[in-house]
């Protein structure tokens, strides 16, 4: 019961900080240190990213109707529109996708640690404030995904490549993108949900094929239990973020990762 409540536990994390500009793996990373799952080291390490397949269902959900070019209830053009949207996602993700799969490992071992994550934490905590404030008053002059062209499709995802390493948000370095190359808040928090769908489903089969399928029962039933969690509450933060959105800028979550940077520095060198 304890290993349940623990794995319900990072599905809450993991949904809240996979949609938001904080980070996901650096809090998953972070939060691992305080909550210990009983598994092996091959098992969490799996885990940590294939979590992330209940989020991403999460977008395709709520997003399923804007995001299927077969819907019987679009005309034509709407369909072609929508194939459009796709073409910029499959640009966007390139850069990641290749980089991902040649230093998976390598990044795995070097960078995975709260050194890392603490001052990526605090270096993008800080690109937020000053990009915004260097854009206060200004609103995005890409305000729709038929503005959107490809170059900038490509430019936002070598963005994300940036996001391979843990603390970064994958979210975090697409919006920045997003945002120096001219799109409003509202394209750029869309398109860095869209790119996460083939990311993520890339990184969860390439763990999934490197761990094998040969689960234990109490193995499936944390994967199980820590995406369903990981879904539900994706679900709301992604509705939070969009209706946050329309109102407010991204500073306040650049504050949040700087704290959140500096208090992780003071824990782990003078308590842990």
């Amino acid at each position: 019961m304890i290993e349940i409540l623990k794995v319900i536990i990072l599905g809450i994390v993991e949904g809240i900080t996979e949609w938001l500009p904080i980070s996901s793996t650096g809090h998953m990373i972070l939060v691992e240190e305080f909550i210990q799952l009983d598994a092996t080291e091959a098992f969490k390490e799996m885990f940590f990213v294939v979590i992330q397949l209940g989020a991403i269902l999460a977008v395709v959900v709520l997003y399923f109707h804007k995001l299927n070019p077969f819907s019987p209830k679009k005309t034509k053009e709407e369909k072609k529109e929508t194939m459009e949207i796709w073409y910029k996602v499959v640009i966007g993700v390139l850069p990641a996708a290749v980089l991902g799969l040649l230093l998976d490992d390598w990044l795995n071992e070097h960078f995975y640690n709260y050194w890392v994550v603490a001052i990526m934490l605090i270096v993008y905590g800080i690109l937020f404030i000053v990009i915004e404030n260097r854009n206060k008053g200004k609103e995005g002059t890409i305000r729709t995904f038929q503005e959107l062209s490809y170059r900038t499709a490509f430019l936002i995802g070598v963005f994300q490549v940036l996001a391979l390493i843990p603390g970064t948000s994958r979210s975090g370095a697409t919006i920045i993108g997003a945002i120096i190359m001219g799109t409003s808040r509202f394209i750029a928090a869309e398109y860095s949900f869209f790119l996460s769908i083939p990311v993520m489903f890339g990184a969860s089969a390439l763990k999934l094929m490197k761990f094998g399928l040969d689960f234990t029962g109490m193995e499936a039933l944390t994967l199980l239990v820590g995406m369903i969690v990981a879904f539900l509450v994706s679900v709301l933060a992604i509705k939070f973020l969009i209706g946050y959105i329309q109102k407010n800028d991204f500073k306040p979550f650049g504050w949040y990762r700087i704290i959140l940077g500096a208090l992780v520095i003071v824990y782990f060198v003078f308590f842990s």
